[in-house]
């Protein structure tokens, strides 16, 4: 029977389940008497090990196996729930997930689970679980068998490098889950590999590598003159690397396991098709015994997002034909086209957020992976710490769901390792031991607000100011003029950092600067409140969509431009005499506060036709605490545009995010106006 028809549905409900097993360990952690939770975990673990057997992925269901045998411990009262065994199920958990995630990627989800099955074993037989210590020695001798294939070039290259003297090794390296820049790292790895010795080969190749088409691990293959415990130490130099496992390869040894291979998969692949021949028979009979039930609660169907993404395009193409039926329409003054043409922008309007709310994601999935993360990072530092999440229904587009996750991710390790004191600290302070993070999303307009607010020690007012005069962020003259909010902004600056020690957690200096490019990247601004001693807020705004917006259209002598609402605060028309000079630049005073002028003409270099007037047209747009006033030449109006890419060769285009065709054909450039203040 073909199994492939199912391989979608199997991925996406083994990694529902997982997340339940999740959710529910750290539950069972918090209430560990209660059966309740521990049958909830176990129905889970059971239909998941059930749909892997039948699904031929063996090493995933003897997993999940080993994890039923300890949760029915804990059912009948065998077992015990503590902290280490729990460590031990979340790693198993991990495991499964690695598996999953390795089928989702074409692989077939094997992995070295030994170390974790056996202290399932010890757990079950109610003895305590040995933890491997990561020792140097351990991470070189513990090595899976091999796992590259070689091609006859390949493997007389290893031959003849073990004839002339050279080692040849295989080597698994393993990136931190929260890694930012996974090529950046993987070309470190490649770097020190190349100054050792020749890298012979890679899974996944180089090419997906570049393109980050990995998920954390890869192997490479090297040959070199360095004993293993040299080439471990220079990889783990490396940061953001988590694990690395080196396995000398025996290259005649390997020759003749090579040849064997084939052989024995043929009889394996034989008898396994007919044990799933046989369990598909039992799970559909269950399946239509449980049809009628799940019938009523399934109204839900999964659609690729490809599909989407496709019916968004001609959406978009339809929303420029719209612009240009109602341009024709107004020229001609045809009351009965006038009125078809309103219709069908009325309809097209409607369709336009239904689409919009297919694409829409509630920012749970992402959410959901904090609390395990949060209760690690707890464990690892010695603090106790509370996390609420609030509003984990409010929905965000996929591709603005797809890029938050990192920056989220940050916020949070920033908030438990700088923010939340040490509990004998908290107890000085008269505040009770555990720290408390809220985590809360919500809608407001047309945007989207994500808030981390933690009760801990606040941001300290004049470590920041010092840092910053230090790393020449500030100079010490100008910091009378700044605000207590202008100084917890300071922490954004790239390389900015309060850490006293660098550790695993946070404090290399990386971090909030990238969270903020990414969130200004995607049309975003993330601002700081922070009280010392009382705790801080970080405030993200998102806006819900990113493919249609709405946009004040001007003109720049003969040419037209798009500048977001999103960033406009009002427009206005100023004399030429009230222009003032300040620092080398022209500036206005609005409202009381002096704001630089911006001579879009000249940013943009537009070719001059039109003679300049007396009045100057000017769009004040605002990012963060700063504005500027962009002179144009007209207003035409606000509308809603499409915003499409520049396409590979103009990536670099100075503030220009993108572009949209107008109702009458024409191109207007949409102006990037972050990149304009900074």
């Amino acid at each position: 029977m073909d199994m492939s028809q199912y391989l979608e549905i199997f991925i996406d409900e083994s990694k529902e389940h997982l997340q339940t097993i999740n959710e529910q360990l750290l539950e069972l952690e918090k209430n560990p008497e209660d059966l309740s939770i521990v049958n909830e975990i176990f129905r889970s673990a059971h239909t998941l090990k059930g749909m892997s057997a039948t699904m031929g992925f063996e090493d995933l269901a003897n997993l999940t196996h080993q994890m039923e045998n300890v949760l029915d411990g804990i059912r009948n009262h065998k077992i015990v729930v503590t902290a280490d065994l729990l460590d031990v199920v979340f790693s198993a958990v991990d495991d499964l997930e690695a598996m999953v995630n390795s089928i989702a990627e074409g692989g077939d989800g094997k992995r070295d689970v030994h170390e974790v099955v056996q202290q399932l074993k010890q757990i079950e037989k109610g003895e305590v679980p040995s933890f491997a210590s990561e020792t140097k020695q351990e991470a070189v001798n513990t090595a899976p068998a091999l796992v590259q294939t070689y091609g006859e070039f390949e493997y007389n290259i290893l031959q003849q490098s073990k004839e002339q003297g050279f080692y040849a090794y295989e080597i698994r390296v393993k990136l931190r889950a929260d890694c930012l820049l996974k090529a950046a790292r993987v070309f470190m790895v490649f770097e020190v590999l190349n100054q050792a010795g020749e890298v012979i080969k890679s899974n996944p190749p180089v090419e997906q590598l570049e393109e980050e088409q990995f998920d954390q691990e890869f192997i490479v293959t090297v040959v070199t003159k360095e004993p293993t415990e040299q080439i471990y130490e220079r990889i783990m130099k490396v940061s953001e690397i988590e694990e690395v496992v080196v396995h000398a390869i025996d290259v005649d040894q390997f020759k003749s396991a090579q040849e064997v291979v084939p052989k024995e998969t043929e009889v394996v692949a034989a008898q396994e098709s007919e044990e799933v021949a046989v369990t598909v028979e039992k799970t559909e009979q269950k399946e239509k015994e449980t049809a009628h039930k799940q019938a009523a609660a399934n109204k839900t169907i999964r659609v690729n997002i490809e599909r989407l993404d496709i019916l968004m395009n001609l959406f978009e193409e339809l929303v420029i034909d719209r612009g240009r039926l109602e341009q024709i329409s107004r020229e001609l003054n045809h009351p009965e086209l006038h009125e078809t043409v309103e219709r069908m922008s009325r309809i097209s309007s409607d369709l336009q957020n239904i689409i919009l709310n297919m694409r829409m994601v509630p920012v749970e999935t992402v959410f959901n992976r904090f609390p395990r993360m949060v209760r690690q990072l707890a464990r690892d530092l010695g603090k106790k710490i509370n996390l609420e999440i609030i509003g984990a229904e409010t929905e965000l587009d996929r591709t603005v769901i797809d890029e938050i996750g990192d920056p989220l991710v940050h916020l949070l390790r920033n908030a438990i390792d700088h923010g939340i004191e040490m509990p004998e600290v908290r107890r000085a302070k008269g505040k009770p031991e555990e720290g408390t993070v809220k985590l809360k999303a919500y809608h407001s307009g047309n945007h989207v607000f994500i808030e981390i607010e933690d009760d801990g020690a606040g941001i300290n007012r004049e470590k920041v100011l010092q840092k910053a005069i230090n790393k020449g962020v500030i100079s010490k003259q100008n910091v009378a003029n700044l605000t207590d909010k202008q100084i917890c902004e300071l922490i954004f600056a790239s390389g900015f950092s309060t850490a006293d020690k660098i550790s695993d957690i946070s404090g290399r200096g990386v971090g909030l600067d990238v969270v903020k490019n990414t969130i200004e990247s995607l049309g975003g601004s993330v601002t700081i409140d922070s009280e010392e001693g009382s705790g801080s807020i970080f405030s993200i705004q998102l806006p819900l969509t990113l493919s249609i917006i709405s946009v004040m259209l001007v003109e720049i002598q003969h040419e037209k431009y798009a500048i977001p609402l999103s960033s406009i605060i009002e427009t206005a028309i100023i004399k030429k005499e009230d222009v003032l000079h300040a620092h080398h630049q022209k500036v206005i005073d609005f409202r009381g506060k002096v704001v630089p002028l911006l001579f879009l003409k000249d940013v943009f270099e537009v070719p001059a036709v039109k003679e300049e007037e007396d009045f100057l047209s000017v769009v004040i747009v605002r990012k963060g605490e700063k504005m500027a006033g962009l002179v144009v030449d007209s207003f035409i109006g606000q509308q809603e545009v499409v915003l499409k890419s520049l396409g590979n060769y103009l990536t670099s285009v100075f503030a220009i995010s993108g572009a949209t065709i107008l109702g009458d054909g024409q191109v207007a450039l949409i102006i990037d106006c972050n990149a304009l203040i900074k």
